[in-house]
């Protein structure tokens, strides 16, 4: 309780600093609620007076619609659609309030979470807990913090339906658990990272009620009941939320708006995925070609030696990439964690290790991917990592990079000293080893080595680089080094999740 007073009263300080400097998604969110409110509901899908148009699910518009309600007490004017980048104080008051408020949806879901937590058998020291370090990684986590109350998204009320659906699986409430997820769907699409997970445990494990005493499946236990339950359940979510455009003839519409497909491979900064690595191999080729004279760079693409980072990134050495083929490498990187809780469903926490693999499966692959989407992968992890030395080890790397590849979301000289600060945490979540008493470090040597190598990636793209004449040359470099050694990261943990699922036969270490 004491650590969820502190964390509000946090966010409630940070009013004055933050609300200085205002991100897109700050008038994007505005904007939605100014579309919601002044417009009928076949104008939604419509509207393009701003460049931030509606392209979140009917549900998360409804949303919006029902908050725009509260916020024509603030101020109305920032209910009209034609008041483009209006940040009236009451306006920025009602946005940052909005997030707390429906951050009580995070810390309810974190509360349950910690209850589904196996505890030390006769620990009774607080700080060896694994529910309170789980409840610290959850409710403090900073990743949230830049992304909510300084980047500005409502990302810690979705993550909310996230962790309280797995929480109702790993209590057995699979139907709950279903519920939440299919609202959650509804709201933001981009959890259809997670949906193989869902899909398949829930087939095999929920809807084929036993198995053979091998471990193989009982094809006769298949119950036809329970397979309608939980169609009904997402079809009744769907048809609500996208009934009334449906009606309308606007599906096509909303889909159109919903998976925007003429966007580039990655956005304009880089997500630390493979794609980065892929980019940054390109130019290097690109570069060695134009020196050994193997290129003529007046041929090449402006974009792939000067532009930077850009939405639509044309390859001029490596084949392009195109949605199609980031959609085939999404589903073979998830193919294997798929068939293993289908082959071996190890229970909630075989389908919680399949989420996770998914999750960071579409990150590292999928098209046009946000680098906030690597949230997605950390939070749920938090779980496992309180459990099992392994996974805290993979943890440790994962939402230490992870986190630190957000930073470029806080830009501007006046954020430096929040970004110091943050960084800081980062380096010292070493302490979980302390908090989870083990014998061992839970990071290897060159792990260590990695991460404290984001010190000198910070010292560089902070200090040294706007000193050096190459910030007018090169002024996208830091983005471009912080992503690809982040992508370093990120994909180490991918793998190595990868590993610890093919060894899940053994009996884990505890911590």
């Amino acid at each position: 309780v004491t650590s969820v007073y502190t964390k509000l009263l946090v966010k409630i300080s940070l009013f004055k600093d933050v609300t200085r400097v205002h991100s897109t998604d700050f008038e994007v969110h505005r904007n939605w609620l100014a579309i919601t409110h002044s417009l009928p509901v076949s104008r939604w899908y419509h509207e393009n007076t701003s460049e931030w148009t509606l392209d979140y699910p009917p549900l998360f518009a409804w949303f919006e619609f029902g908050l725009s309600h509260v916020a024509q007490h603030f101020d109305r004017n920032m209910l009209l659609v034609e008041n483009l980048n209006y940040d009236s104080p009451a306006t920025v008051l009602f946005q940052r309030l909005s997030v707390i408020f429906t951050d009580l949806v995070f810390i309810f879901a974190v509360r349950e979470c910690c209850r589904c937590v196996q505890e030390q058998k006769g620990s009774r020291d607080i700080l060896n807990r694994p529910s309170f370090v789980l409840a610290v990684l959850l409710l403090w986590n900073f990743g949230l913090l830049i992304v909510d109350h300084i980047h500005f998204q409502y990302n810690g009320f979705l993550f909310g339906f996230l962790l309280l659906s797995v929480a109702k699986h790993l209590q057995s409430r699979h139907l709950q658990g279903a519920l939440l997820f299919a609202l959650l769907l509804n709201l933001k699409h981009i959890y259809l990272y997670v949906a193989p997970a869902y899909g398949i445990y829930l087939l095999r494990s929920y809807c084929f009620t036993q198995d053979n005493k091998d471990g193989s499946i009982s094809w006769r236990s298949f119950s036809p009941l329970r397979l309608i339950a939980l169609g009904s359940i997402v079809g009744s979510v769907c048809a609500l939320s996208f009934g009334p455009f449906i009606a309308m003839g606007q599906l096509p519409q909303v889909l159109s708006r919903l998976f925007p497909f003429k966007r580039g491979l990655c956005h304009a900064y880089w997500a630390p995925n493979i794609w980065a690595l892929y980019n940054i191999l390109d130019k290097v080729l690109v570069t060695l070609g134009v020196r050994l004279k193997l290129l003529q760079e007046a041929e090449l693409p402006r974009a792939s030696m000067t532009g930077g980072l850009v939405q639509e990134f044309q390859h001029s050495v490596l084949p392009s990439i195109t949605p199609s083929i980031t959609l085939v490498c999404t589903l073979l990187s998830i193919l294997p964690a798929a068939a293993s809780i289908w082959w071996r469903p190890g229970g909630a926490r075989g389908f919680l290790r399949c989420l996770l693999l998914c999750a960071l499966g579409s990150f590292m692959f999928g098209w046009h991917v946000h680098e906030k989407a690597i949230l997605i992968a950390i939070l749920p992890l938090s779980i496992l990592a309180v459990e099992s030395r392994e996974d805290a080890g993979i943890f440790l790397v994962l939402t230490t990079t992870g986190h630190y590849s957000l930073f470029p979301l806080i830009f501007t000289p006046a954020e430096l000293p929040i970004k110091a600060v943050l960084m800081l945490i980062t380096l010292s979540n070493q302490i979980t080893d302390s908090l989870l008493s083990g014998p061992v470090s839970l990071l290897h040597p060159l792990e260590s080595v990695y991460l404290l190598g984001l010190v000198v990636v910070a010292t560089a793209c902070e200090i040294v680089f706007p000193l050096s004449p190459w910030q007018q040359k090169l002024p996208f470099l830091p983005l471009l080094v912080t992503s690809v050694y982040c992508s370093v990261g990120v994909t180490y943990s991918f793998l190595r999740l990868y590993v610890s699922l093919l060894r899940r036969d053994e009996k884990p270490k505890q911590l």
